[in-house]
């Protein structure tokens, strides 16, 4: 009979030790090792064990004889989902989606699963949580009526035999934390349970070419929960952002090894479901303040999408020794930096101010081309003077002052174009070698001094 050995295993990194210690040798984290209980198979020699499985018996190639793969992707039918995907689904991809409970996972997967049902594509979704009568009646709410097939298990042996059984296009397990394995002796969603049970989906794909979208539950933290090795084992890694109390949902690869992983999806959670939003800039600007003090609007490039959007800052004068930096969508410490330099380089005084700073939208700025953007934010609010509504700026501000070159200026000045700004303030360097669109005029700056003499 086989004995069951206990050990302990790290959330955090995976590693495993034979006892129980408070900061994990791995990663150093303190109190993420957790126990786990496996069943370990008698030896016998000559033998495969029972919850092993031989190899492939693949021969070793040469890489010129290996034959090109021209299959096409396949659309889910959701613009946004096939731009992060990077044009669609490949066959036997392995799809990890992570975010915060409703969040909008199981609805945007059951969507995916609507259309691709549609196009003639057989279809399985798997639920772990929900019953079969749940599913259907999420199914109705959302206007879903299509021909696709509902499993509601939790045994992966039993989910495995029904996928070879029905052999489906693309299948969604939702969601793997929920998943076990009968052999083995841990709870579902144990690390042990959670790497045995992506390895086997890993190799089903693989084998059967179908295509798997895993939900994949969060931490407290934000990082989807399970070993680390998870993200590793799977081909493309999303997250859902967003706050629930916004409709605006975003949807960020962070892993894909069939494209890129700038790419970013809008879209707004509707009572009919998860709405794709075609033209996020015009959304996202729709309700600035006019004529208001403090507001500044940026484009910046998320992947090949350029996407603009408003920089907000609030000074008021403080009545603690140390004055107030609260930042919302962007870097706290590059903030310090840039307040730094207005206080050193453009005789803005700051040090008795209290500033607050926000990106509109959910939107998380993390390039350097939204210095002079918040730089300028900031004096508007200092001298409480707004920024032109036909204005828009962008830049990267050095500690000198200076204003450097930006990546992709004549994207993000077609971007302001279309949507009618007609002043755009750039690095000088950027302004010097391009192409300007009509009746739009481009002012090119050197230093943060030069741009607010130019605003202001």
């Amino acid at each position: 009979m086989a004995k069951v050995k206990s050990t302990y295993a790290c959330t955090a990194c995976g590693y495993e030790s034979p006892r129980w210690v408070g900061r994990c040798p791995g990663c150093g984290a303190w109190n993420t090792l957790e126990e786990s209980l496996q069943a370990v198979p008698e030896k016998a020699s000559g033998k495969i064990a029972a919850n092993q499985r031989p190899g492939t018996g693949a021969k070793p190639m040469s890489l010129k004889d290996i034959p090109e793969d021209t299959t096409l992707r396949t659309s889910t039918g959701i613009s946004e989902l096939d731009r992060v995907l990077g044009g669609g689904i490949v066959e036997g991809g392995l799809i990890l989606i992570g975010g915060d409970p409703g969040i909008g996972k199981s609805t945007l997967l059951l969507q995916v699963c609507d259309h691709l049902a549609k196009s003639g594509k057989r279809t399985l979704y798997i639920s772990g949580e929900e019953s079969a009568r749940q599913i259907k009646l999420r199914a109705a709410r959302l206007g879903i009526e299509s021909d696709l097939y509902v499993l509601a298990e939790n045994a992966l042996d039993a989910v495995e035999e029904k996928i070879r059984e029905l052999q489906p296009d693309t299948a969604v397990i939702d969601s793997i934390q929920t998943m076990y394995r009968p052999e083995m002796a841990s709870a579902p969603g144990s690390v042990s349970q959670i790497r045995e049970s992506t390895s086997l989906i890993m190799r089903l794909c693989k084998e059967t070419g179908t295509s798997v979208f895993l939900v994949g539950h969060v931490t407290k933290d934000g990082a989807i929960a399970g070993p680390r090795m998870l993200e590793h084992m799977v081909d493309v890694v999303l997250y859902f952002e967003g706050d629930r109390q916004q409709d605006y949902r975003l949807l960020r690869a962070v892993k894909n090894r069939f494209g890129s992983v700038n790419e970013l999806g809008v879209f707004r959670m509707t009572g009919q479901g998860m709405q794709v939003v075609d033209n996020p800039s015009e959304e996202l600007l729709s309700l600035r303040a006019k004529g208001a003090s403090g507001s500044t609007v940026f484009c910046g490039m998320e992947g090949s999408r350029p996407l603009l959007c408003d920089v907000q800052a609030l000074t008021s004068p403080t009545f603690y020794g140390t004055p107030r930096r609260a930042v919302n969508g962007a870097d706290s410490g590059r903030v310090a930096m840039l307040l730094a330099v207005l206080e050193k380089r453009a005789n803005q005084r700051t040090y008795n101010q209290d500033v607050y700073i926000n990106v509109a939208g959910g939107l998380e700025l993390s390039e350097p081309a939204a210095d002079l953007a918040l730089c300028v934010a900031v004096a508007s609010s200092l001298k409480d003077k707004p920024v032109g509504p036909e204005v828009a700026v962008m830049g990267e501000v050095g500690l000198a002052g200076e204003v450097r070159t930006i990546p992709q200026c004549d994207r993000r000045i077609a971007e302001c174009a279309r949507l009618g700004f007609t002043t755009i303030v750039v690095p000088r360097s950027n302004a010097r070698r391009m192409s300007l669109p009509e009746n739009v005029k481009v002012i090119g700056v050197d230093t943060v001094a030069q741009a607010m003499s130019v605003i202001f």
